[in-house]
């Protein structure tokens, strides 16, 4: 197994890791930006400026529709799955002490993806809305996935190793299900679960916008009390239980938050890869492995990676816009290599 020996940055002043911190929001509000001012409509960008200045009620409604009404809640929508995703995998590999852990690799995704299509396929038959019947179908199947990795590694001795090589079981009885669903689905069923898991921000709306942002805004507040536990298990399980630390609680709360962040990232776009992964590893590259700082930075990156996935997207193919999920997979794989290059060096 390979696990991340990156020294905590103490030596970095705690100004300077704030610093970090402030200038990943900063390049995310640019990007943010450019992704409204980007789009198939060709709309100059005065107009734009114009458009946002004037708010959702402006005067010129074709403006205020496209800007308002579209644009707004898939550039909202895209930072926000990509704040949980990066969330989500820097709690990953700090729980699993593995730097190729996170919610797409150990098939927490594929096990919202599921959710997700069978809401999809069979979500008519009930008297429930789909924008409810979907996030909930793709949290409970995550919660059941956590609950099959866990219960595996409880069975078989709860190492961080144990509870990887749980979740790549897992995956692949995921991918398999979500084969299954699509091998049973009508044709224009079929086209919305494959369009589906591609992993696209065309859907979004306000609706997905306020869902995500609720389940954010109740999981950060869980997430950041134990900021300061698991900063200590990055010191090894032996070390952090001699400081007092419950690490199996620690591993449960942590599963159950990782499977709510994952429901809602993938509950309104579909699967996507790699964010989860490559943002936790460019958090800690630069302010250390100090929770306090690492976990909103490496939010601030899953964001940031989405947010452009959706401006290179939309630059590449602006009458038919690539969905991000091919984008971030693409550009992930180059991201990866490196990643596992500079773990064999380290060891």
């Amino acid at each position: 197994m390979l696990v991340s020996r990156s020294p905590a940055r103490s030596h970095m002043p705690r100004i300077g890791r704030a610093a970090a911190v402030l200038c990943a929001a900063a390049l995310l509000v640019f990007l943010m930006v450019c992704d409204l001012v980007t789009g198939p409509s060709g709309m100059p960008l005065a107009k734009v400026v114009g458009g946002l200045a004037a708010g959702p009620g402006g005067a010129d409604r074709t403006v205020a529709t496209i800007l308002w009404s579209i644009r707004m809640p898939q550039t909202l929508t895209g930072a926000l799955v990509g704040g949980c995703l990066g969330l989500g995998g820097l709690m990953m590999q700090t729980i699993l002490a593995n730097p190729l852990a996170s919610s797409y690799t150990l098939g927490f995704s594929a096990a919202a993806g599921f959710g997700a299509a069978l809401a999809i396929l069979f979500g008519a038959a009930l008297p429930i809305a789909i924008w409810v019947q979907i996030p909930l179908a793709a949290f409970l199947s995550t919660l059941t996935a956590c609950a099959m990795v866990y219960a595996i590694a409880r069975f078989r001795g709860a190492a961080p190793e144990t509870l990887v090589l749980a979740g790549i079981a897992v995956l692949f009885f995921f991918q398999s299900l979500q084969s299954l669903l699509q091998f049973m689905a009508a044709p224009e069923v079929l086209q919305q679960i494959v369009f589906w898991l591609f992993g696209s921000l065309l859907k979004a709306s306000w609706t997905s916008v306020q869902v995500i942002a609720a389940i954010l805004l109740l999981s950060l507040p869980l997430i950041l009390r134990d900021a300061w536990n698991l900063t200590s298990l990055r010191l090894g399980d032996a070390n952090a239980a001699s400081l007092g630390l419950d690490i199996e609680a620690l591993r449960r709360r942590g599963f159950v938050l990782v499977a709510l962040l994952t429901a809602a990232a993938v509950s309104f776009t579909g699967t996507i890869g790699f964010v989860g992964l490559i943002a936790p590893h460019v958090g800690r590259a630069l302010v250390g492995e100090d929770h306090r700082f690492a976990l909103p930075i490496a939010g601030l990156f899953g964001a940031i990676i989405l947010v452009a996935a959706s401006v290179i997207g939309k630059l590449i193919s602006p009458g038919a816009v690539i969905p991000v999920g091919i984008i971030t997979a693409i550009a992930g794989i180059p991201m990866l290599m490196a990643v596992i290059l500079g773990q064999g060096r380290r060891a």
